[in-house]
């Protein structure tokens, strides 16, 4: 097993393994993990690049921000790559994460290379959910004095389309239960705003859109309209897995992440 180091005491907390000299990927997490929620991508890519996994604002050992929003968070991945002095990074994110390395790329595009979205949206509310409702949905019980570490069984649970590793699990729970409640209260609040539908001609960067067969949050529909709005993007969908792709079948996404990321590079 790899070793990992955390990096705890700046504005931003991450965690990073593998060779400083090779090509670098920020793993961009979810609405219910940090850091440690990509162990079995860390473990397996570490041998070819250079994997940096953050906390993003208010999650984890990282600060929050005044006011939560898109724009405060790709401000905040720049800043890190600024401290970690790299000009352009691979993005890989989940679900919220995908939507934070969009609306990085679009905002400072000439820091991204390429990116993987999994599980991802390019809108709130695509299937006609109200912002209200879904908030509501995920607040009541840390309303209720329930922190995120006593949700993470149950959420996890309820978004994968198939049984989770032993260890895989309890890493994403412990992931999960770094989250404190106010962080978590802001991201759900944030989650909503995300529609760049009308911007996804202008996101140029080479893109690989995965997706689970069987994810209910994101689903595979969600993932065609992402995919088609991207003028350089392609589709894959995963059979047999829920919304939490990366941790439902590792080494198929792995695999996919690799050999996208190492193949030879378009002139934008």
């Amino acid at each position: 097993m790899n070793e990992f180091t955390d990096h705890l005491d700046g504005p931003t907390a991450w965690r990073e393994t593998g060779n400083s000299d090779a090509p670098a990927i920020l793993f961009l997490h979810g609405l219910g993990g940090t850091r440690k929620a990509w162990g079995p991508q860390l473990r397996s890519l570490s041998a070819e690049f250079r994997c940096i996994a953050w906390d993003m604002p208010g999650y984890g050992a990282s600060h929050g921000e005044p006011t939560l929003t898109y724009g405060t968070i790709a401000n905040r991945i720049v800043q890190l790559l600024d401290e970690l002095q790299l000009d352009r990074v691979d993005l890989v994110g989940l679900s919220f994460g995908g939507m934070h390395a969009l609306h990085t790329a679009l905002r400072h595009p000439e820091r991204v290379r390429r990116m993987v979205l999994l599980d991802t949206s390019p809108a709130f509310g695509m299937n006609g959910t109200l912002a209200e409702d879904w908030i509501a949905a995920r607040l009541d019980p840390i309303d209720a004095g329930m922190t995120p570490a006593d949700i993470a069984p149950m959420v996890l649970d309820a978004i994968v389309g198939r049984p989770l590793a032993p260890q895989v699990r309890a890493e994403l729970i412990d992931a999960f239960g770094d989250i404190t409640a106010d962080g978590f209260r802001a991201a759900v609040q944030c989650l909503p705003h995300n529609d760049l539908r009308a911007d996804l001609p202008r996101i140029a960067h080479r893109s690989l859109v995965l997706v689970g067969e069987l994810d209910e949050e994101t689903p595979v529909e969600y993932a065609r309209v992402l995919a088609d709005g991207l003028p350089n993007a392609e589709l894959q969908i995963l059979p047999g897995v829920g919304h939490l792709s990366p941790s439902e079948d590792p080494d198929v996404v792995n695999e996919y992440i690799r050999s996208f990321l190492r193949s030879p590079e378009d002139v934008q």
